[in-house]
């Protein structure tokens, strides 16, 4: 039984620094691949920080979208054609407004829960900015330009909206609060929309109270099935929580409750916060997210059924009709068998557009960085350092990526070109958290140097703590991090590309501010020049840890 839905994304003017990039061929991951080759698959079918998912079916196509907070390019759009192997197609959302509020780093803000829907030929993007109000993007395809987003209804602490076009096309949106702004949370509401989806046409009403049995309700998708109006929330706490499904005959309820998946005996916890999608050969599935700390909220795909018109997500072996996660299962059948693919990670910086895993902390300015596609190598410019700014917490023009799997290795070549008439100009590796670690050249008044530096509670505000390892007699080094199980990095470098020295102790990596550790690119000065210095990077590789 399809479902009755929609919801709706955006964009902004195409930043030249961070193009849409097309691939020449699928991309494989060398650390995680969710398709065992045999018709099965393993779960996290998304190895990444693909928080808050939500994802619909077009045809033959399924595409996903996630939180992406102050990331930019923000609103990631994923697609695939088996729910298993997966691609970043696009991004929806290329600046972010307020443009000036979002020129500084905002951790924690900007895109929180996002649904996508397709409703009359178009795709509709919603998102909640929870200082500002609820948005919606639109696009007649994922790839073409989205419309500027609009405000559906401003207002502080209006969270995880999701819309719904009844049969006779009333429009309706649910949505959460987040205490932090709107000082209540464990509600859903619902608020009548204009037949476009593009405002708000009342002020919204309560249909769900989960205080006393599932607090923390959010994140609600809204689907219409057999004449039931169905909303998809989780509860109980991002990484303890379970999976609840209201259900009514009446929008604004009574709705009966029911947990459709908790943990169960599974190792995967607080399973909840997904999107419910149908394949043509009329099988139903489930993708929802895991909090794994350090590695963020990655993305599992479970089997779903209906009972009694009721989901159930997952493996219910004592048939009480509450799943719990699979790890392993046999794909979904999608009539047809697709390649081998994965989101993008490894980046050669031979186009003149960055791969579509990027993102800055901040909207971009196009001094930031030039993709010299003729020399094949990513050039990013230092940038002072804000004058508020503490840290590398505090840079907006840190260049970024998630961590692909709980073990992996990156490794970048770097040339670094500094303006010699300035003193601690740097560029290098850094792995980004609330607390961080780096290793990179600096420009010393006696010559350039290897340093290696750790900023501990960073978002506290603390000053970094740097370590001159060694003085340089080249500008060209190799950096590498290390990352083993429990997120613990190990940095090294080497001057032949061939042989690399571990330098420090090893670090322990830790979450953002909503999302998990990132790994990527700086380059940086802490005084003004009419003229900044320069890190040319030839290549940046996600590889398997030897």
């Amino acid at each position: 039984m399809k479902s009755i839905l929609s919801i709706v994304l955006f964009s902004l003017p195409v930043f030249t620094t961070m193009a849409q990039k097309t691939s020449p061929a699928p991309y494989v991951s060398k650390v995680w691949v969710a398709d065992q080759g045999n018709g099965t698959y393993k779960n996290p079918v998304l190895n990444a920080d693909y928080s808050d998912p939500d994802a619909i079916r077009v045809g033959d196509d399924y595409y996903m979208i996630a939180s992406s907070f102050d990331g930019i390019p923000g609103l990631p759009i994923l697609h695939s054609r088996d729910l298993v192997n997966w691609t970043i197609l696009a991004h929806a959302l290329i600046k972010q407004p307020p443009f000036e509020h979002f020129s500084t780093v905002q951790h924690g803000n900007g895109v929180w829960a996002p649904a996508i829907r397709y409703h009359n030929g178009e795709f509709y993007i919603y998102y909640p900015d929870p200082d500002f109000g609820i948005y919606v993007t639109r696009a007649k395809t994922v790839t073409s330009k989205w419309s500027a987003p609009t405000l559906v209804k401003a207002g502080k602490g209006l969270i995880d909206p999701c819309p719904l076009w009844d049969e006779d096309g009333q429009a309706y949106l649910a949505y959460a609060y987040a205490g932090s702004r709107a000082g209540i949370k464990s509600v859903v509401a619902v608020m009548k929309l204009n037949s476009e989806g593009t405002k708000a046409t009342d002020e919204g009403n309560i249909v769900y109270d989960g205080h006393e049995l599932d607090p923390t309700i959010e994140g609600p998708k809204f689907y219409k099935r057999n004449g039931y109006y169905y909303v998809f929330a989780p509860a109980g706490g991002v990484s303890t929580g379970w999976q609840l499904v209201l259900r009514s005959k009446n929008i604004y309820g009574p709705y009966e409750r029911k947990v459709v998946m908790d943990q169960g005996k599974s190792n995967v916890n607080g399973p909840h916060q997904g999107a419910w999608v149908d394949t043509k050969s009329g099988e139903d599935w489930f993708l929802h997210f895991q909090d794994k700390d350090a590695y963020g909220r990655v993305v599992h795909l479970q089997p779903m059924k209906w009972v009694n018109n009721w989901p159930v997500i997952g493996t219910d072996t004592d048939n009480d009709g509450k799943g719990e996660p699979v790890l392993t299962y046999k794909k979904p059948n999608t009539g047809k068998v697709y390649p081998v693919q994965t989101p993008q990670e490894s980046d050669e910086f031979n186009d003149n557009i960055l791969g579509r895993q990027w993102q800055w902390q901040a909207n971009p300015q196009a001094t930031w960085a030039f993709t010299n596609a003729a020399k094949g190598v990513l050039k990013l410019y230092t940038a002072k350092m804000p004058d508020e700014g503490k840290n590398l917490w505090d840079l907006p023009n840190i260049l970024m990526q998630k961590f692909p799997a709980e073990v992996f290795m990156a490794t970048t070549k770097l040339e670094f070109k500094p303006n010699m008439k300035l003193e601690n100009e740097r560029a290098g590796l850094v792995v980004m958290g609330r607390s961080y670690a780096s290793i990179g050249i600096k420009n010393k008044k006696n010559g350039l140097c290897l340093f290696s530096a750790v900023g501990s509670d960073a978002d506290k505000g603390k000053a970094e703590s740097e370590t001159i390892v060694t003085k340089l007699n080249t500008s060209t080094i190799y950096l590498r991090v290390t990352v083993t199980s429990g997120a613990e990095c190990q940095f090294s470098y080497s001057l032949d590309g061939i042989t690399f020295i571990k330098t420090g102790n090893p670090f322990q990596s830790t979450a953002g501010q909503w999302i998990g550790a990132k790994v990527g690119l700086f380059a940086v000065r802490d005084t003004a020049t009419n003229d900044s210095g320069s890190a040319e990077y030839d290549w940046f590789r996600i590889e398997a840890v030897k």
